[in-house]
């Protein structure tokens, strides 16, 4: 746990429920006399005993926001869900229209708060702004070069033109994920969902992802550190085309041990 953060109990709030002991992953809180009393080593902050305390008696410092009760955990509609899932596309054709501030600022809250292992948070969002376009030019130099090479051995890359739009489809918006992979996907999905809920469509475009990890020139753009690694690239913006029929899907590989 960083030193910024420490557990406070309130003794005169606190109940003694013991529901900060039951749900706290790292065990650093016990009931003593019938109060909650924070201590050990291996607090990882993750403010679940925060969370889960009905008095309001705990609470884990040196965060920027407060924390936000509610009467219950808002729950999505399964079915409406379900049929949203169904409906998106991977969207390759993108209106030029700008993306509100406010709806930015959503979709990379909708990352932050995505969990992360052992609570790290360690996902970084690098908001392509005016760089894009530079970027963009470098990787369509590379891959143009690439396919070349690799033509004559792929059947999908002798009909691809590789233009000048060819990794952000003059979307208005890109955002380059960082960290750990799991951590960074989870956050990349959360995004994704929320860009749809604003009306906006997503592509995740593993090419450019490959050239911002391999490419020192937009590494160095990137200010990607040694040993930092691009783990997913949302591009993102108003679609410019409509589908009108789901795509069909091979059956789930379920298997019983």
């Amino acid at each position: 746990m960083s030193s910024n953060h420490r557990v406070l109990i309130n003794t005169e709030k606190c109940i003694g429920c013991g529901a900060c002991v039951s749900d706290c992953v790292s065990s650093c809180i016990s009931i003593e006399n019938g109060k909650a009393k924070a201590g050990g080593e291996g607090c990882i902050a993750c403010g679940h005993f925060e969370a889960v305390c009905p008095e309001a008696a705990v609470v884990l410092t040196g965060f920027e926001e407060e924390s936000e009760g509610f009467n219950a955990q808002t729950r999505l509609n399964p079915q409406e869900l379900m049929k949203a899932i169904r409906t998106r596309r991977s969207i390759r054709n993108f209106d030029t229209k700008d993306i509100d501030r406010e709806i930015v600022d959503m979709i990379i809250e909708a990352g932050r708060l995505a969990p992360t292992g052992s609570n790290a948070q360690n996902t970084g969002f690098i908001v392509l702004d005016k760089s894009k376009q530079e970027l963009e030019r470098n990787a369509v130099k590379l891959f143009r070069s690439l396919t070349g090479i690799a033509k004559p051995f792929s059947k999908f890359l002798s009909r691809v033109e590789i233009d000048d739009n060819f990794f952000f489809k003059k979307a208005p918006l890109v955002i380059v994920l960082t960290g750990n992979s799991v951590n960074a996907s989870l956050a990349a999905e959360n995004m994704a969902l929320m860009a749809e809920a604003n009306g906006l469509g997503v592509l995740f475009s593993g090419f450019f992802t490959v050239c911002a990890n391999n490419v020192p020139k937009i590494r160095k753009t990137l200010a990607l550190k040694r040993g930092e690694k691009a783990i997913t690239t949302l591009v993102i913006g108003y679609p410019n085309v409509k589908y009108y029929r789901t795509a069909r899907r091979e059956k789930a590989n379920i298997r019983k041990v």
